[in-house]
């Protein structure tokens, strides 16, 4: 078994998701593969960082943090990465629980010194218990979860997805933290893209970096009924069009969308095609499935073109926190 030591890092903003977060630490302290450590960085709670302090209080294995950044995903994560002691530093939604095979499938391919990230699959635990008809699979990501159209068994990837993802310590030596301003911030905008904005930042840093996809690495996330609704559908697609707006800004066009190229090239239409093809076999929610999926790009191609006018007529730019100096309070600005 590999003795490779692995901190994970998991950021909570809400007492909303109490038992959640304590089923997400207990499954990593489930692990065949045990984590070093694991880190729960509290978002600007008083009341959860209290509360959650005295409930670890006596355990060596988890310590409780306050993020020590500004408001959002990305700082908090940032403080995970600076208070952490291992050689890789893995990250868990504090809505989602661990195959106990976690680790150690995040483990195995770090013995290749060029693999700098390695990710897994999300796979959505629907709180009305079933996927609704509606909803393509193509689109899971809406809901934080692996959707159809990734590749399978272990692939390089341009880019790995938060809730589930590793990297090695030295990636953040080379390129510095997640970028602040892109990416969730608490706001009622579910926005994202920092894992993006940082891989691409990574890749071009390090030309000869592996970035790993692979499906066995599992974890289970908890999809709120709130969420299972055409309404958040509509807003976390426009927000995703906000989002890569930024991330286009950040690391350029070419790169910034060069996945999405392909998802919207190619594997959309197909799901189209697929949706209406049930229509005709008399499936349930064929053609709202194909509708979803129309209504998905374009509000998602909306976000992006208002996103960019915005980015540009305000001159925004983003800071890239060097990890070292997020205790000392130091950033650094990067365009």
């Amino acid at each position: 078994m590999s003795t490779l030591g692995i901190s994970v890092v998991i950021c909570v903003y809400t007492e909303d998701r109490w038992e959640d977060i304590l089923a997400a630490v207990a499954s990593v302290r489930a692990q065949t593969h045990p984590a070093l450590e694991t880190l729960v960085v509290v978002d600007h709670n008083a009341t959860l960082l209290d509360r959650l302090g005295k409930e670890y209080k006596e355990d060596g294995e988890v310590r409780v943090l306050p993020n020590a950044g500004p408001r959002g995903l990305s700082a908090g994560r940032n403080t995970g990465i600076a208070a952490s002691r291992g050689e890789v530093i893995a990250f868990l939604d504090d809505d989602a629980v661990a195959e106990r095979d976690w680790l150690r499938r995040f483990a195995d391919p770090y013995s290749d010194p060029r693999v700098l990230a390695v990710g897994g699959r999300a796979v959505p635990v629907w709180s009305s218990g079933r996927r609704p008809d509606w909803f393509p699979e193509e689109f899971d990501w809406v809901v934080g979860c692996s959707y159809r159209g990734l590749p399978h068994g272990r692939v390089r990837v341009r880019n790995i997805l938060g809730g589930n993802a590793s990297f090695r310590r030295t990636a953040f030596d080379v390129v510095g933290g997640f970028a602040t301003g892109i990416g969730r911030d608490g706001s009622k905008r579910p926005m994202g893209g920092e894992e993006t904005d940082l891989c691409i930042r990574l890749s071009r840093a390090r030309p000869d970096a592996i970035l790993l996809m692979d499906d066995r690495a599992v974890i289970h996330h908890k999809v709120p009924e709130a969420r299972e609704h055409f309404g958040y559908f509509r807003t976390r697609t426009y927000a995703e069009g906000l989002s890569k707006a930024l991330v286009a800004r950040s690391v350029g066009t070419e790169k910034g969308l060069e996945s999405e190229r392909h998802y919207a090239g190619r594997v959309l239409p197909a799901g189209v095609v697929r949706g209406l093809r049930d229509q005709l076999l008399a499936r349930p929610g064929g053609a709202r499935r194909a509708g979803a999926i129309v209504a998905g790009v374009l509000t998602a191609a909306g976000g992006y073109v208002v996103g960019s006018l915005r980015a540009r007529r305000a001159g925004t730019t983003f800071e890239v926190v060097r990890i070292g100096a997020v205790r000392e309070g130091e950033r650094e600005d990067a365009a």
